[in-house]
C-alpha cells in the first residue's frame, strides 16, 4: 500500500477559457470542473484509478466537500477533524494548456493540530511500502515539517519503515534536502536512512531542481536553462543525489523527465500531446513512477511509466488523473545520461 499525506488538501475548481487569458476583461468559461485535490490526495487519486491501493491521509471536517469528493470518486482516506474549511484552488487553463493557478492558503492549523495529524500519519502507514509527503504546507507550519515527519516514520518503522517521497516547493522542499540527518555511511551519499529527515525520493519540477542544485552546491542555474538542457538537469538531480537523497524524479514539462539515482541518469521523452490542462500533472508522473516501482521495475522503467502518467495527465481536463490503461509507456524513449 501507498499512503499519502496532503497537510493542505484543496478543492481544485478548473475554468477553461475558450481563449488566452485578458487581464481586466469579462471572459465566459467552457466549462467548469470541480475535483478534491492537492499533490498528495492527487498522487493517491492516481493509483485508485490503476487499481493500486493507496490511503490518503488528510485534515479535514467530515462534511468537507474535499472529503466529500473523495468519497464519491472512491478514494480511501483517513482525516484529522478541523473546524475550518479546506481551501479552493483555482486553475485558469486556455487552448493549448497554458494554465494559471490561484491557490488560496489553507487554513491555520494549531501546534497540537499538527502533532495530532502526524500521529495519524504514523498510525496510518505502518505495513505501506512507500509515504508520499506532498504538497504546500498551511500557515504556520515550520519549514521542517517534511524532514521533521520522514525523521519519524523512519524512528517509528525501527529499520521497517516505508520509502519516503517529498514533493513540494520552496522552504519546505530546501529543508527536506539540507536536514542534518547522516546518510548509510556518514558521508552525505548513500541515500536516506533511519535518523535522517531526506527522501527517497524528491519530485521536483525544473524551477524547483534549480533551486534544489544550488542548496546542494551545485553551479547556480535557471529552471528555464535546466528544463531545455536534460543533461544539465541530470547533473543538478546528481549533485541533490550526492547531499544523501535516495533519487530524484525531476519533471522538464514537454521535454519530459529525468532520473538519477546512485547508480544512473535517464532520461525519458514522449511524443507532443495535445495540451488540455497541466494540474496535477507532476502528481500523476509521481503516481506512475511508484506504480511501476511496486511492480518490481527497474529505475528507467520506473521513468518511463511516469513520464507515460504525466503526458496522459496533460491531455486530460482540469485535474483528472489517468488511469494506466490511458497511459503510452511504449511511446516513451528512455535515453542514459552522464551523472556529471
Amino acid at each position: 500500500m501507498i499512503v499519502t499525506f496532503t497537510a493542505n488538501p484543496s478543492l481544485d475548481r478548473t475554468v477553461a477559457l475558450p481563449g488566452p487569458l485578458a487581464r481586466g476583461e469579462v471572459q465566459r468559461a467552457v466549462s467548469v470542473r470541480q475535483e478534491s485535490g492537492g499533490k498528495g490526495v492527487n498522487v493517491s487519486r492516481a493509483l485508485v484509478a490503476s487499481g493500486l491501493e493507496s490511503l490518503a491521509v488528510l485534515p479535514g471536517a467530515d462534511s468537507d466537500p474535499v472529503l466529500a469528493g473523495l468519497r464519491e470518486s472512491g478514494v480511501p482516506f483517513t482525516s484529522l477533524p478541523i473546524d475550518e474549511p479546506l481551501r479552493t484552488n483555482v486553475a485558469l487553463t486556455e487552448p493549448g494548456g497554458v494554465t494559471t493557478k490561484i491557490n488560496e492558503p489553507g487554513p491555520v492549523l494549531a501546534a497540537d493540530q499538527q502533532e495530532a495529524l502526524i500521529k495519524l500519519l504514523l498510525e496510518s502507514s505502518r505495513g505501506a511500502s512507500w509515504v508520499v509527503l506532498a504538497g504546500s504546507l498551511p500557515p504556520g507550519f515550520p519549514d521542517n515539517f517534511y524532514a521533521a515527519v520522514a525523521r519519524r516514520i523512519r524512528e517509528a518503522g525501527n529499520g521497517t519503515a516505508p520509502l519516503v517521497a517529498v514533493d513540494s516547493s520552496g522552504a519546505p522542499l530546501a529543508a527536506a534536502l539540507t536536514d542534518a540527518g547522516t546518510s548509510d555511511d556518514g558521508t552525505g551519499t548513500g541515500g536516506a536512512t533511519t535518523g535522517s529527515g531526506k527522501p527517497d525520493l524528491l519530485k521536483p519540477n525544473a524551477e524547483e531542481l534549480a533551486e534544489l542544485a544550488a542548496a546542494a552546491g551545485f553551479t547556480p542555474a535557471s529552471g528555464d536553462e535546466l528544463e531545455a538542457d536534460p543533461a544539465a538537469a541530470a547533473a543538478a538531480a546528481a549533485a541533490v543525489v550526492r547531499s544523501g537523497v535516495g533519487a530524484v524524479l525531476a519533471t522538464l514539462g514537454s521535454k519530459g523527465a529525468v532520473l538519477v539515482t546512485a547508480d544512473g541518469a535517464w532520461l525519458a521523452t514522449h511524443p507532443p500531446v495535445a495540451a488540455v490542462s497541466t494540474v496535477g500533472a507532476g502528481d500523476s508522473a509521481l503516481a506512475g513512477y511508484l506504480l511501476a516501482h511496486g511492480r518490481g521495475a527497474a529505475p528507467a522503467d520506473c521513468l518511463r511509466q511516469a513520464v507515460a502518467h504525466g503526458a496522459a495527465a496533460a491531455s486530460l481536463p482540469g485535474s483528472t488523473v489517468p488511469a494506466v490503461n490511458q497511459t503510452t509507456p511504449d511511446a516513451v524513449t528512455i535515453t542514459a545520461l552522464r551523472k556529471d
